[in-house]
């Protein structure tokens, strides 16, 4: 493919995603339930609206044709798109839907499940869309926007690519490629034969292999890719399948990753990529996506409940997490690296400069106010967070900065999930406490050279030694 990537228009059921993500030691005294303490909360797009997210960060334009009310969910929802993608909306009934997760760790412990509302028609602006579109994916989460909008897609020039859900209807016939999981195609093929009595086991080959020849034929499909989790994908055209591994064994949170593997198998084929070729990449797309930290990428953090104290420029941590994802999503090279940064000098200067050269961004994670006091001492830092993230953000080599509150940045590494973790030679003899987490999702630790004689606690005593200039002079 050469030139700029094709755009890409999304159709289907936006949804609103909470996490609360906290830690998890012990069972409550009055049932065996885990208490789940030091929660943080996050909030992203979910549903069609991920999907439309996750097409975006390759660098396609997105627009995103979907149904929103006037409900606080729709508001929300509407902020964390905003600058991603084109928004066309269609009118809702009812409240949008939203789901929130409680984790511990990366371990999903309960989902609550709120809102029912449904895409109530389709609009001019919706079907127009749709009809000038030069790639379509349909993310069909049962709630009727693909429904309003099906005569639409029946009858679009565009290559579509239908991901499908077992609440919602069939693909139109003629997609060119469907998408459903192992345990979507085995439900849809049993609806098409109540005699079906196949095996249970959902990702076996034999049985996806079946029900994929299956659903080709039903559905008048150009192909059907049956997603299988950590094995890849299965492609059929309605006869011999073929298997699309994955390049190597992924752990993470696989939240959304069917999302990844359609986007990114619909913006393939918008390019023009063969159909084969389309679900290789997809397939390698999902597994980077899982590996790198999943839907929790391209959250972010509620501000109200998280915030320690104001930093200048808005919310960087969130900015720093949208722009590592960007970059994953590019293939690129994310470089982390942390530190307190009070008194900012030629050492911390020269480590950073070393830490971008060794990646395509770097995003810097900087103790908070409250975080250096109980580190340092009442006596600092001497520097207010607000303007240390001013000036680290002034520098050349620095794309981004995260704050953390935390005495260590395991917690908002956790979210940025970078390929290096870049600190200082004088770490050389220690095995830094957050080493383990950085390695648990393939991470580096990298250890750069340091300049000696340079300290912030050095520049702070010979400051406080220098003379007060006489008076009618200036320092």
């Amino acid at each position: 493919m050469t030139g700029s990537p094709t755009p890409l228009v999304v159709v289907g059921d936006a949804l609103l995603d909470h996490d609360l993500c906290g830690r998890a030691e012990r069972l409550a005294p009055d049932a065996p339930v885990p208490v789940v303490h030091g929660t943080r909360r996050s909030s992203r797009p979910g549903g069609a609206a991920l999907a439309a997210c996750l097409a975006a960060a390759d660098g396609r334009p997105v627009t995103l044709v979907t149904a929103l009310g006037a409900d606080t969910a729709s508001d929300t929802l509407r902020e964390l798109l905003a600058d991603r993608v084109a928004l066309v909306e269609v009118p809702l009934e009812g409240t949008l839907s939203s789901k929130t997760r409680v984790l511990a760790g990366d371990r999903p412990l309960l989902r609550l499940d709120d809102g029912e509302g449904r895409a109530r028609e389709a609009t001019p602006g919706a079907v127009a869309a749709i009809a000038d579109a030069r790639g379509v994916l349909v993310a069909d989460y049962g709630r009727g926007t693909a429904d309003v909008l099906r005569e639409a897609l029946a009858h679009t020039a565009a290559p579509v690519v239908w991901d499908p859900h077992v609440r919602g209807r069939p693909p139109v016939p003629g997609v060119r490629l469907a998408t459903p999981s192992a345990q979507e195609a085995r439900a849809f093929a049993r609806q098409l034969d109540a005699d079906d009595e196949a095996a249970g086991d959902t990702a076996g080959l034999r049985t996806a292999a079946r029900d994929a020849r299956t659903l080709v034929r039903a559905w008048r499909a150009q192909a059907v890719s049956v997603t299988l989790g950590e094995r890849g994908a299965l492609l059929s055209y309605g006869e011999s399948p073929l298997l699309v591994p994955t390049p190597a064994a992924a752990t993470g949170d696989p939240c959304g990753a069917g999302d990844r593997f359609a986007a990114a198998a619909a913006g393939l084929l918008a390019d023009g990529t063969l159909t084969e070729a389309a679900v290789q990449g997809a397939v390698h797309a999902a597994t980077r996506y899982v590996a790198e930290g999943g839907a929790r990428a391209v959250a972010v953090a509620d501000r109200q409940e998280t915030a320690a104290e104001p930093v200048a420029d808005g919310d960087t941590t969130a900015d720093a997490v949208r722009t590592a994802a960007r970059v994953r999503a590019a293939g690129g090279t994310v470089v982390a690296a942390g530190g307190c940064f009070d008194l900012l000098h030629a050492g911390h200067v020269a480590l950073l400069q070393a830490a971008r050269r060794a990646g395509d961004c770097l995003v810097v994670c900087v103790n908070s106010d409250a975080s250096v006091r109980r580190r340092k001492g009442d006596g600092r830092p001497v520097v207010p967070a607000a303007d240390r993230v001013r000036v680290l953000r002034a520098l050349e080599c620095v794309d981004a900065v995260a704050v953390f509150d935390e005495d260590t940045p395991e917690r908002i590494l956790g979210e940025l999930r970078p390929h290096i973790w870049a600190k200082g030679g004088d770490y050389a003899r220690t095995r830094l406490p957050e080493q383990p987490l950085v390695e648990s999702w393939g991470g580096q630790v990298l250890l750069l050279p340091y300049l000696d004689g340079r300290s912030t606690t050095g520049l702070a005593r010979r400051a406080a030694l220098a003379p007060t200039p006489a008076p009618g002079h200036t320092k």
